[in-house]
């Protein structure tokens, strides 16, 4: 009698402990099992798909600002200098190629047309005094040495009106309009570039020299971003590569550039400053404006779910898969690129992923059903 109870009891014990093995724990690395109805799976909202191969890219995270190249930072001057009569100008204001930036006014205008003008008359004299030297020099009614003397002077008042002629155009007066009827002592001072004001370093009436820079103009056509890269994520990039530029104002306008510029050295910040072009210009974008930007690094092929097929628990990353019944498995996964809400997911090689569907929403649902039933076990 006693050995029956005994072996009863060994019996009993068996059964229990195969029971509490057949329970599934939640975070391990076994696979688990949840199994829900029909009813509860349309409830709870639980969507499958298949699993999917996506060219997966890693993003670099980086900052930088807004900038434009020294050749399209124009600081405006005049060569002779003057007294700044009036200007309309601001901070700001866009600009037209042609548009008259300032005028000014000084007595050496005045003298410059002069100076023009009696070239100009003194140069017909003597180009009429040449040609009549050469008529009497070829009937030997004039000496060699008053022709010569003729031509010099023909040629030096030549010269003369030439150089004068330069210097007019310096200060943007026409030499081939200048008469002694529009003899101004005002000049313009007009605009090089398409662009906008940067600064505005005159008031009216300050007198200028030549060496003063009145105005300051950015020519904003080849805006561009530079970013600053740490040294140890240099080697990822390369000239082509797309980037997503965003202001911290304004996070959700995103702005396309490609890198077409990497620096060849390392700053004492030990980063490299990496030069993008915007894909399409924004007038909102300013020079100095401060930046955030995501660079696409790493291309390659893997096997991806969305991210909310993935679940975390215990420190560890999971999927919930399904041959298309009524349960579905906890499988491990280790997670790696994740872009455009995918994440690439690799398996063990005992697990055979053939023909399973996976869950892509709700996936933490199956999982607090998971828990809550072992810790009710």
């Amino acid at each position: 009698m006693k050995q029956v109870l005994y072996m009863l009891f060994v019996t009993v014990m068996l059964s229990c402990n195969n029971n509490k093995n057949e329970a599934p724990v939640a975070g391990s690395d076994s696979t688990a099992v949840v199994e829900l109805t029909a009813e509860q799976i349309k409830k709870a909202g639980i969507v499958t798909d298949t699993l999917t191969y996506r060219t997966m890219h890693s993003r670099l995270q980086v900052n930088g600002m807004v900038d434009v190249p020294p050749q399209s930072m124009i600081s405006v001057s005049f060569p002779l200098g003057g007294y700044l009569k009036a200007t309309k100008l601001l901070p700001g204001l866009r600009i037209r190629k042609g548009e008259v930036l300032a005028v000014l006014e000084d007595p050496q205008f005045i003298q410059l047309q002069q100076d023009y003008l009696m070239a100009k008359a003194k140069l017909q004299f003597a180009e009429a005094d040449y040609q009549r030297q050469k008529e009497l020099n070829s009937t030997q009614a004039s000496s060699e040495k008053a022709l010569q003397m003729a031509k010099s002077e023909y040629e030096s008042n030549k010269v003369l009106v030439k150089a004068l002629a330069q210097k007019l155009l310096l200060i943007n007066i026409q030499p081939e309009t200048l008469t002694e009827n529009n003899i101004s002592r005002q000049v313009n001072v007009y605009s090089p570039i398409n662009g906008f004001v940067s600064k505005v370093n005159v008031n009216i009436g300050k007198y200028v020299s030549p060496t003063d820079v009145l105005f300051e103009l950015v020519d904003p056509s080849d805006i561009h971003l530079n970013l600053t890269v740490f040294e140890k994520d240099a080697a990822l990039l390369a000239i082509g590569q797309k980037v997503t530029a965003y202001s911290n104002d304004k996070p959700d306008e995103k702005h396309a550039a490609d890198i077409f510029l990497i620096s060849r050295n390392v700053n004492e910040d030990r980063a490299v400053t990496v030069h993008c072009h915007f894909d399409q210009y924004d007038p909102l974008l300013l020079p100095g404006m401060y930046m955030n930007a995501v660079i696409d690094v790493n291309n390659k092929n893997a096997t991806a779910l969305p991210d909310a097929a993935i679940v975390r628990w215990q420190d560890k990353f999971y999927v919930f898969g399904t041959t298309g019944a009524l349960k579905f498995e906890m499988i491990p996964v280790t997670t790696g690129v994740s872009a455009d809400g995918f994440t690439e997911v690799n398996f063990s090689p005992d697990v055979r992923t053939e023909g399973l569907r996976w869950v892509t929403v709700n996936a933490y649902t199956l999982l607090m059903k998971l828990k809550n039933s072992g810790e009710e076990e």
